[in-house]
């Protein structure tokens, strides 16, 4: 068999076949018909492997970086942007930096085109093949197997379109067919729960049928393609933002229950495990290969997330995403604080994230002071006094264009023991674990604080206090999930956008003194730019304005759009 790895790239070949002029009108495609997946067995895959065309590449979400800039992790530095438009609330119905609705469609349409038509895979993939040849026999096999996995993959996709959809826009129409000219496709929006159940849907009748892990099944080249694992984490996010006060206001603790029950598979499943470095998790190979990561988006050898992102003193750095001091002031100290050093002392996670004022990196001392060589006067310089370091590759000469593997992760075990810790505090409190599941909340959270080289103390709650226990569980999701896509969501699925969007992004000014031989540095903090969020009108996004024009009345916008 063909190796696989060759997914990412035949996926991008394949984004331009599809081609629908109305999104929710998913009749059939002018480029793909049945007679074509009938005519060579080859595409049988190819059309499969399709369905992951429209999965998100968290490295280019906006202006081609990171999106935490939309939250209290980050400021970009480019002043106009779409970054910019986005935090100062100048988008509508007409114009969304981040519009995922036509992008989710086209990948809900590719997979209700590749389940309604590769129902008879096995037929297809017996057509002119000799399978009385033995080793055509034993090829054929694989191919039967390896199609019925894909299949139980787009039906998995479905789910995960359908998520991204729901946490953007709410409630949205669920279309799980394609449609003929003459069918009317118009269909009013489900509502959010209806949304979710149907995920759930998804995701149950497959689970099941899916691979827990490729090597074993004898396969070196899976990157990207979904897992046992996978599945249930997209079930586990769902059961969870279902649970949250945005979509769970009157608190209905079976929610809770769901979504605790839904990150327990996972961790039933005894496959993964953190681990044993924060600082290289997020860098080159080992993202791929570590039992930490339950799905991850291979992006091959690449360095323009370094060319956007080394600091400009670098040679070939752009700075491009600058950590927030909101962020910086969330770590905890460690170990006490230096009277000259505000940065020594903290959660080691700080260090694997951040880049500061005499940071070592990429061979030399960070200098962020006037007149060195990251002064915040030059152009591109931080904006915030800071720059990034997690996912960067370390030491990479980008001036003779050296790269290194690159890998989105889109779930990994941390955040399955935090989703967890989440829904077992709001279901039962922080110390109890009445399903027996193995773990309590408290447990859990402890659990990421101590990972190898990180050894934070256990949280200071209370026996029983849910409500420090929260808090508790929102300040490790903000640390150990920094830059990673989550806490735009959180905060808004929490209800707490509206508090924390609102509030300037803060940097510090570093100034260097000198008296006589000793050198100290003075760190004052300062407002870099101003953020707006409008509540509760910005907790959903708009259905874009094309959609409603086109639905002729069925389409509902969303509140105060």
């Amino acid at each position: 068999m063909k190796k696989i790895y060759i997914l990412l790239i035949l996926v991008i070949s394949l984004f331009t076949i599809s081609a629908c002029d109305d999104i929710l009108d998913t009749k059939g495609d002018i480029y793909l018909t049945p007679e074509m997946l009938e005519t060579q067995y080859e595409q049988m895959f190819s059309f499969g492997y399709k369905t992951y065309t429209n999965v998100i590449n968290g490295f280019t979400r906006i202006d081609n970086n990171l999106f935490a800039a939309v939250s209290d992790e980050a400021q970009n530095v480019t002043p106009i942007s779409d970054t910019q438009r986005f935090n100062e609330g100048s988008w509508n119905a007409f114009y969304n930096p981040d519009d995922y609705y036509a992008k989710a469609y086209r990948g809900i349409h590719d997979v209700n085109f590749y389940l309604e038509n590769s129902t008879e895979y096995k037929k297809i993939l017996a057509l002119n093949r000799d399978t009385m040849n033995a080793t055509s026999l034993t090829q054929y096999k694989k191919d039967v197997q390896n199609c019925a996995w894909l299949r139980c993959e787009a039906q998995a996709l479905r789910a995960y379109y359908y998520f991204e959809l729901a946490k953007r826009y709410g409630g949205v129409p669920l279309i799980t067919k394609t449609y003929n000219l003459d069918e009317n496709a118009n269909k009013s929006r489900a509502s959010f729960d209806e949304v979710i159940n149907a995920i759930v849907q998804d995701i149950d009748e497959v689970k099941d049928n899916l691979v827990e892990d490729w090597k074993s099944e004898g396969y070196s080249d899976m990157d990207g393609r979904l897992t046992k694992g996978a599945a249930l984490s997209i079930k586990a996010r769902a059961l969870l933002y279902a649970a949250s006060p945005l979509f769970n206001p009157e608190n209905n603790k079976e929610k809770w229950e769901r979504a605790a029950a839904a990150s327990h598979d996972i961790i039933a499943m005894n496959r993964y495990k953190l681990h044993t470095s924060y600082k290289t998790l997020f860098t080159t190979k080992i993202t791929n290969t570590s039992k930490e990561t339950i799905w991850a988006i291979r992006m091959g050898q690449t360095n323009d997330f370094e060319r956007a992102n080394y600091p400009v003193g670098t040679p070939g750095g752009g700075t491009g995403i600058c950590p927030s001091q909101n962020l910086v002031s969330e770590y905890e100290y460690k170990t006490a604080p230096s009277e000259d050093n505000p940065y020594e002392g903290l959660d080691p996670r700080f260090e694997f994230t951040i880049v500061h004022n005499g940071s070592t990196w990429n061979g030399r001392t960070i200098e962020i002071w006037e007149g060195r060589h990251d002064d915040p006067k030059e152009d591109n310089a931080s904006k915030t006094g800071y720059y990034l370091r997690k996912f960067l590759n370390e030491n990479q000469n980008l001036v003779n264009d050296a790269k290194e593997i690159r890998s989105w992760i889109i779930f990994r075990y941390a955040e399955t023991l935090l989703n967890y810790a989440e829904a077992m505090n709001e279901a039962y409190g922080p110390d109890s674990d009445p399903k027996g599941y193995g773990k309590t909340a408290r447990e859990a959270v402890n659990e990421v604080r101590n990972r190898s080289g990180v050894r934070m103390p256990p949280v200071s709650v209370s026996i029983g206090d849910v409500e420090r226990m929260r808090e508790a569980i929102k300040h490790e999701r903000c640390i150990e999930l920094a830059f990673e896509e989550h806490r735009y969501w959180d905060l808004k699925r929490w209800n707490d956008a509206k508090e924390i969007l609102n509030q300037p992004i803060k940097g510090v000014k570093v100034t260097k003194l000198s008296e006589g031989e000793n050198i100290r540095y003075v760190y004052t903090e300062f407002d870099v730019a101003k953020r707006f969020f409008s509540a509760p009108k910005m907790n959903l996004y708009p259905i874009p304005q094309t959609e409603i024009v086109k639905s002729q009345g069925v389409l509902v916008q969303n509140p105060e759009w």
